[in-house]
């Protein structure tokens, strides 16, 4: 089946929203992969999705905020904070494209929790953060107790990302998850990415070896993008 063509702007969200948040003031940071490295790593059903020939491994730090469920207004106890993800990029038969976490660091325990028992996704306890520095962000992680540590900080460049490798890794409407020995796939919709060039100052990652994939931030980044946010929702998932 011919694959989803790839679109800055989002399909409706089918069906019933399930949850809701706030990413704000976010990082993206990506390297070129081997799609044979990468693809013992994805769920089954599912393969590197491709760009110049090339899978992708995305370093990306933002501040989750308003997070929420159903209809429910937001948590306030444990719906803003920072996370730190190590993504992939994958697409299945049906011609889907989606993301596929390998690890999701998140600065507050109960939504740690209240994510693992709902979506069944990879989120670990951190001592993560951010701040603004004169020119861009800085991020940084260590899982708790003892775990892989990142600290990245970006510069941000004036002017506007929207050229074809940015919406490849940006417009992603939904994710890919193993759970209970099935793949499944939850769908997102949101307001179109508004993407800024942005240019790495420094990075000091233990988080993408961690996830499976020795060797990725030896070399510089081949995209580094910011984005002031988004609000998403998330629709129910299916089974492949």
């Amino acid at each position: 089946m011919p694959l989803h063509p790839l679109s800055a702007d989002p399909d409706p969200l089918p069906g019933a929203q399930v949850a809701a948040q706030r990413w704000s003031d976010l990082a993206f940071v990506h390297w070129r992969a081997d799609p044979a490295a990468v693809a013992p790593l994805l769920p089954p059903g599912t393969e590197p999705d491709l760009f110049d020939g090339s899978t992708w491994v995305g370093l990306i730090a933002f501040r989750l905020q308003r997070a929420s469920l159903g209809p429910l207004p937001p948590f306030p106890l444990f719906g803003d904070f920072t996370e730190i993800n190590v993504r992939l990029y994958a697409r299945d038969a049906s011609g889907r494209r989606g993301v596929v976490f390998r690890s999701l660091e998140a600065g507050s325990l109960p939504a740690v929790l209240a994510a693992q028992a709902l979506f069944g996704l990879p989120y670990r306890w951190a001592r993560a953060a951010q701040r603004r520095t004169a020119d861009g962000w800085e991020y940084a992680s260590a899982r708790l107790p003892r775990g892989p540590r990142t600290r990245l900080r970006i510069a941000v460049e004036p002017g506007e990302a929207d050229d074809p490798l940015s919406t490849f890794l940006t417009a992603r409407w939904g994710l890919f998850e193993q759970r209970l020995g099935a793949t499944r796939w939850l769908p997102n919709s949101h307001e179109r990415w508004r993407l800024q060039p942005a240019r790495l100052v420094s990075l000091r990652d233990e988080l993408v070896q961690a996830a499976g994939l020795p060797g990725i931030v030896d070399g510089p980044p081949e995209s580094v993008l910011f984005s002031p946010g988004v609000t998403t929702r998330f629709g129910v998932g299916a089974r492949l």
